[in-house]
């Protein structure tokens, strides 16, 4: 009789244990899911804190070109320096009346034509713009200006060169009116910076209503192919 009740507690006990066994099988299992699922979250969120990463490389990046325009928009100095310079190879003054001597001369080509020659004669250079405005004898207006001998640029003259003139005195072919002989010639420079007389030759030059000048020409083949 004692042996038959030893053999059910025996396996009470076995049973028991082996429950027990399972119940710390099914709870490694949850512990070991509960640590993946863990560590799955934390490297979602390194992960999602790598684009914020490129954001502020982005960014950064950004700043350069910013930076960049400043510099471009240094650049225009530079042009304003170079225009400077070029300002002052063309803010000499004009050549005044004191500054210039003016002959006028009668060409044998082409006919009918007298060379103004103006000539430098002081020690610093100075510009000669327009053209002469003349008036022989007591004339009430002064001769036209032929538009299309305007040179591209201003004549300068540093001290002893000449600037040239041409003045067409009358008709070739007699078709002019009005015609006289003048003995007596103004010189008036553009802006007002004086009058010159220079003396005509021989006795004079016959002028007529077709008589026109020239702008001054630096080269002396410029003023009389008009």
């Amino acid at each position: 009789m004692p042996a038959r009740t030893t053999r059910p507690r025996l396996l009470a006990a076995a049973t028991l244990t082996a429950l027990a066994a399972l119940s710390l099988t099914a709870c490694g299992t949850d512990d070991n899911d509960t640590n993946a699922s863990t560590t799955g979250t934390a490297q979602t969120t390194s992960n999602s804190s790598t684009p914020n990463q490129d954001e502020n490389t982005s960014s950064t990046g950004n700043l350069s070109p910013d930076h960049q325009g400043t510099r471009t928009a240094d650049t225009p100095h530079t042009n304003t320096a170079n225009s400077s310079e070029e300002d002052s190879d063309t803010s000499l003054a004009p050549c005044t009346s004191e500054d210039l001597t003016i002959t006028a001369t009668e060409v044998s080509s082409p006919v009918n034509h007298l060379l103004l020659t103006a000539t430098n004669t002081s020690t610093e250079d100075c510009t000669l713009p327009g053209y002469p405005q003349l008036r022989f004898d007591q004339a009430q207006s002064v001769p036209p200006v032929i538009e299309d001998s305007q040179p591209q640029a201003v004549v300068t003259l540093a001290p002893g060169e000449s600037a040239y003139a041409g003045v067409t005195l009358s008709a070739a072919d007699g078709s002019g009116t009005h015609g006289y002989t003048a003995t007596t010639l103004e010189v008036h420079l553009t802006d007002n910076t004086g009058t010159l007389t220079p003396a005509l030759p021989g006795n004079g030059v016959y002028i007529d209503d077709t008589l026109t000048v020239t702008y001054w020409q630096q080269n002396l083949n410029d003023a009389l192919t008009w």
